[in-house]
């Protein structure tokens, strides 16, 4: 392939194809920062809002510089797609957004490093691509040259969105999804430059280092949904226990011994349902496969798990169950499930989380817990476990705790490991009780003879 001059008009598929690329990667690139962010702060929309935004503003920026470009322009895009090839393979890679978060705290300092470091330098330098490349079209109406441009670009970012996250994501995991990046760029960058030995040599040794770093993240799996870990801890009087992590949480704990031994939330779920309750026959509904451990080896009771990660099922068979799990499994997001299912459970368990402290926003609303309660028979039971500050004194713990009531009336609350600064909190609602007025006792009128009486 010739070399292409610096200000010579270049052949018109050829920025297209360029500018595909660049959607394609940029809007890739999004997408996986997304991900990145989810083991360490979670996907709420107050993560995803200003990540989004900081994105297209410096996209917004990298537009107003490339209109400032006058000459050198196939060169110019060159070198950003060289830039933007390394920061996508290096700064996207799971060992650098772990390592920042690790050594950067709080974790917004790193969130604003990896925002300011890595994603917003990339926009910046693809979003310059289409206003540059427009000049070389010279035989088009300016209107016309940079509507079909976009055209190409936006193309790129809908494809680009749509293959990284249901397909490399979902079949080949997160750091996939990076090197393709990386990838797409460096043959932007030959088609540019052509091939020559110094072009080659320098997209060469960025692939390599880009496959070396994504290579290192060392994951049982890693999906567009959740990155998975299963690794053995050192437990005392434990046979071979081993955790399974999910977005760098302890989701469930296993072991060897007869019987096996539990995460305590899920041996204190699985006594409220067995022994306190003599669950026998029943039908139990699970939001949040996790390690599917809530029906380990329990026979007298039929489990149907609802988790909209497909692929969890069999990481956790072959990883950490060792065995079959038990029970059905229906590939599903939790609030759709309740909120369509026609059939009713005898037991709904809520154990739904995205990270340690982060249950999606859409599962702690009153309509979802409305969802809940619908899928409940009359005389059925709501255990949720939640992540809340200890003493429950946070704004957060307080109307979580009464949204929950507003739709069940008063429930039952299991605070465990009670002195760390977050712990597991089990609530315990009947489909049988209703929320209601309720009063406060004091001297002057004290009803509270009479209330017990009723």
């Amino acid at each position: 392939m010739a070399e292409i001059p610096a200000t010579g008009l270049m052949h018109r598929q050829l920025i297209y194809a360029i500018v595909f690329i660049e959607g394609f990667c940029s809007l890739g690139a999004e997408v996986i920062a997304l991900r990145r962010l989810v083991p360490h702060i979670g996907s709420a929309i107050v993560v995803t809002a200003p990540t989004i935004g900081f994105f297209l503003l410096a996209l917004a920026l990298g537009y107003a510089s490339g209109a400032k470009v006058a000459a050198n322009y196939p060169a110019v895009v060159a070198r950003n797609f060289l830039i933007s090839a390394g920061l996508a393979g290096l700064g996207l890679a799971g060992v650098t957004v772990d390592g920042l978060f690790a050594h950067l705290q709080p974790s917004w300092i790193a969130y604003l490093f990896f925002i300011g470091g890595v994603l917003c330098p990339l926009a910046w330098l693809l979003g310059q691509t289409v206003p540059i490349l427009t000049n070389l079209m010279k035989h088009q109406r300016p209107g016309e040259a940079s509507g079909m441009a976009l055209y190409w670009s936006t193309l790129g970012s809908f494809l680009g969105s749509l293959s990284l996250s249901l397909l490399v994501m979902q079949w080949l995991g997160v750091s996939a999804a990076a090197f393709a990046c990386t990838l797409g760029l460096l043959i932007g960058r030959l088609l540019l430059t052509g091939l020559q030995w110094k072009t080659v040599f320098f997209s060469l040794a960025i692939a390599a280092l880009a496959a070396a770093v994504n290579l290192q993240h060392a994951v049982t799996a890693d999906t567009a949904y959740a990155e998975y870990i299963i690794g053995n801890v050192d437990l005392l009087g434990q046979q071979n226990p081993r955790v399974l992590w999910v977005n760098k949480s302890v989701a469930s704990l296993l072991d060897d011994s007869q019987p096996p031994n539990y995460t305590r939330y899920i041996t204190h779920l699985r006594q409220i349902l067995l022994d306190d309750l003599g669950f026998k026959d029943k039908e139990i509904l699970v939001l949040g496969a996790g390690g599917f451990t809530l029906s380990h080896r329990e026979p007298l009771n039929r489990y149907t798990y609802v988790d909209i990660d497909p692929a969890i099922r069999e990481i956790a068979e072959r990883h950490f169950l060792h065995e079959p799990a038990r029970g059905e499994f229906i590939v599903d997001d939790a609030r759709r499930f309740v909120a369509t299912s026609e059939r009713h459970f005898d037991a709904v368990v809520v154990d739904v989380y995205s990270s340690h402290t982060s249950i999606p926003s859409h599962l702690v609303t009153r309509e979802f817990w409305a969802g809940t309660r619908r899928v409940l028979k009359p005389d059925g039971i709501l255990l949720a476990n939640l992540i809340l500050d200890g003493k429950l004194e946070s704004p957060y713990a307080r109307n979580l705790l009464a949204t929950i009531d507003s739709v069940f009336g008063r429930c039952a609350i299991a605070v465990l490991h009670k002195v760390k600064p977050l712990a597991n909190v089990e609530v315990s609602c009947f489909a049988s009780s209703r929320p209601g007025e309720t009063g406060i006792y004091v001297d002057e009128k004290n009803r509270a003879d009479l209330d017990r009486a009723r």
